[in-house]
């Protein structure tokens, strides 16, 4: 399974502008959506995660849907992204084809143990520092809290671990350096629209910095 380390979550006032800001991250050359549609029903991400999908017909890219299994389900999307206090992995992974993403949330070193122990393809690490793309926000971790984590896991049976809240292309270099395998961002990603070459200009930036987990 290949992961790529930028992840595109997706954010809008509307579901229209959920879907054009995907189109616009996808013609930039990012390849890993999140449709994150929150205080939407399960219809409504369905019919945004269809369009969506659509899109593979231009562009090679994987969707996770956050928080919707049955969404994830009914749309035969990639695989799931769930929170702290959504359905359980276990449960999720009943409902979901073996083949199928599930990615997890966590805050602190016990969330990750829980994560590893879920057997999540990927865990999302944060908030590094404040945002506004998320309501209830979790204790802010910070470069240290990253550090602190990363040095209890034994690398060997971690899986990839993203950096999310916050991140900007400053924060790249030490979250490299620290250990973080990618990062999550989305206002970030809409800011540089106008640049079409950001993505590749992101993805070379962390690759010339290799992790020590």
């Amino acid at each position: 399974m290949k992961i790529s380390p930028i992840q595109y979550i997706s954010s809008g006032a509307t579901a229209e502008q959920h879907f054009e800001n995907i189109r616009q991250a996808l013609e930039q050359g990012v390849d890993w959506i999140q449709l994150r549609l929150k205080n939407a029903k399960t219809a409504e991400r369905v019919a945004l995660a269809h369009r969506i999908l659509d899109l593979k017909k231009q562009y090679a890219f994987t969707l996770i849907i956050n928080d919707d299994v049955e969404a994830a389900v009914e749309t035969d999307a990639d695989g799931v992204h769930l929170g702290l206090d959504d359905m359980g992995i276990a449960e999720a992974r009943r409902m979901l084809h073996a083949e199928k993403i599930i990615g997890g949330t966590a805050n602190t070193l016990a969330d990750v143990q829980l994560r590893i122990s879920e057997g999540c393809h990927y865990i999302g690490l944060g908030p590094l520092r404040h945002t506004n793309t998320k309501q209830k926000l979790s204790p802010i971790l910070g470069f240290e809290g990253y550090a602190t984590i990363l040095d209890a896991l034994d690398p060997a049976i971690a899986p990839p671990i993203f950096a999310i809240g916050g991140v900007e292309e400053r924060d790249i270099a030490p979250l490299k350096k620290i250990g973080l395998y990618g990062i999550a961002l989305s206002k970030h990603i809409q800011d540089n629209f106008a640049n079409p070459h950001y993505i590749v200009y992101l993805n070379n930036l962390i690759h010339e910095h290799e992790t020590k987990h």
